[in-house]
């Protein structure tokens, strides 16, 4: 499956990723966990004041803790950000808001 990926940064700065990203059942729980290792390897922090972390959230927490120079910069690193993205919520098209916290797909 073809995937896009959006990542807005702030209002001036975002990123637009595609990639090539098959789902699958195994596919996405593999994704699944790349977000809760790489949200754990990276620091991130709740974003809800109860502690509960949602895929989501770990989606917007990593993404943030990236952050648009390393996203950038990095071509592999976005695309597997990105392909993780799409794998983990078996959507084509998601759009990661950082600052709406929101992510649309």
């Amino acid at each position: 499956m073809q995937g896009h990926v959006i990542v807005i940064f702030d209002a001036h700065r975002s990123l637009e990723l595609s990639v090539d990203a098959l789902v699958d059942a195994d596919r996405a729980r593999a994704a699944r966990d790349w977000f809760e290792r790489t949200w754990e390897s990276l620091g991130c922090e709740p974003l809800r004041v109860s502690g509960k972390v949602l895929l989501l959230d770990k989606i917007l927490g990593v993404a943030d803790s990236l952050g648009y120079n390393r996203l950038s910069s990095q071509p592999d690193l976005a695309r597997e950000f990105a392909g993780h993205a799409v794998q983990a919520l078996e959507k084509s098209r998601v759009t990661v808001d950082l600052p709406g916290l929101a992510i649309v797909y």
